[in-house]
């Protein structure tokens, strides 16, 4: 099985690339555009693998594309390639429209064309599998249900608006060409090689160079967290047993507010880098409160009942033994990450200094 996927020099994408070539018989072929987001050296340990190749290719270049189905002829196509940070779509949200929306829809005509010259055999089991967000529903009050599959579009956000947006066009792909898709709509990620800028890593990393921890607004905001690998597992399940059509939330089971959040990220750091430790006698004490972000969500939710009843997909990681995970791995990791907090990238420069928290 060949599976194109997008982005995968990403966060999410390099966790799903290492899962998919960790089974038997599948191979990848990665399409990223090498934004700053991705990083070459999160997939470094598979670059030379026969079964993987990779691409340098922005998804609104249909031509570049077209010759990369040709090429490789994939048996699936996994979407995950997109702008995702909240901040940054409220400063640029052109920059959103153009690979969320408009990159999607090249995709999709890219693979409609592609699947509808195979042959019956090949067509039939084709897929195109969209990996969204659950910031296109919105925000919940406290005491609702958490989201399902049938909870209404209301996004908050550039962001968001602009992956309800590609979530609207995968399915009109379905509905009016019959393209084999699914849908997916996973809560907030975190673990091993996340982009610095978002909430976890963004944590560690200050809590490590002993800076403030920065939390929006009260800190009550309220998420969902899913650990990136039960992610990656997720995916591949609903690839290989979803149903034509249908849409998946994929949740963590893992609701919890930031600044606890950002106590238990100091917490693990207590027990795993003591050492580090100076002139403060706990990280927590580097906890500072900032401004809110515009339009900022309460809480997300997610009610992940359906996968699990339909396809026995759950996670394997609670938060406490995932954030152990993370922690761990950046304390092992810094030729990973120096690189980004030390050369162009800065949080600072780029008015990411508030803390997100997606």
């Amino acid at each position: 099985m060949k599976i194109l996927v997008t982005g995968g020099y990403g966060f999410i994408g390099s966790a799903v690339v290492h899962d998919l070539l960790a089974r038997p018989g599948v191979s990848v072929v990665n399409v990223d555009k090498l934004t700053y987001a991705a990083n070459k050296l999160s997939l470094a340990d598979v670059e030379k693998r026969a079964d993987y190749s990779f691409a340098n290719i922005d998804i609104c270049d249909g031509h570049a594309l077209a010759a990369i189905f040709e090429q490789h002829k994939p048996d699936a196509v996994m979407h995950l390639a997109a702008e995702s940070h909240v901040d940054r779509s409220i400063d640029e949200p052109a920059a959103f429209i153009q690979t969320n929306v408009l990159g999607t829809s090249v995709l999709l005509e890219c693979a409609r064309r592609y699947w509808s010259r195979l042959p019956p055999d090949r067509q039939g089991s084709f897929r195109f599998l969209h990996i969204s967000t659950d910031e296109v529903f919105g925000d919940l009050e406290p005491d609702a249900p958490a989201f399902s599959e049938a909870s209404r579009y209301e996004p908050s956000s550039p962001y968001s608006a602009s992956k309800a947006g590609s979530d609207h066009l995968v399915r009109a792909w379905h509905r009016t060409y019959g393209l084999p898709v699914l849908v997916t709509n996973c809560s907030n990620n975190y673990g091993p090689r996340h982009f610095p800028e978002k909430l976890v890593p963004h944590m560690i990393l200050n809590a490590l160079a002993g800076k403030p921890l920065p939390v929006y607004g009260d800190g009550r905001n309220v998420r969902d967290w899913l650990f990136v690998e039960d992610h990656a597992r997720a995916l591949f399940t609903v690839l290989a047993h979803g149903t034509v059509g249908q849409t998946y939330m994929v949740g963590g089971h893992n609701e919890w507010r930031n600044i606890d959040l950002v106590r238990a990220i100091c917490s693990e750091l207590n027990r795993q880098a003591p050492e580090r430790l100076e002139g403060i006698r706990d990280y927590a004490d580097l906890i500072t409160f900032v401004a809110d972000r515009p339009g900022h969500d309460r809480r997300y939710g997610v009610d992940a009942g359906k996968i699990e009843r339909e396809l026995g997909w759950v996670p394997q990681e609670t938060l406490q033994s995932g954030l152990a995970k993370t922690v761990a791995w950046y304390l092992s990791n810094p030729q990973w990450w120096r690189p980004l907090v030390a050369g162009d990238y800065r949080l600072e420069r780029l008015g990411l200094a508030g803390g997100a928290d997606r």
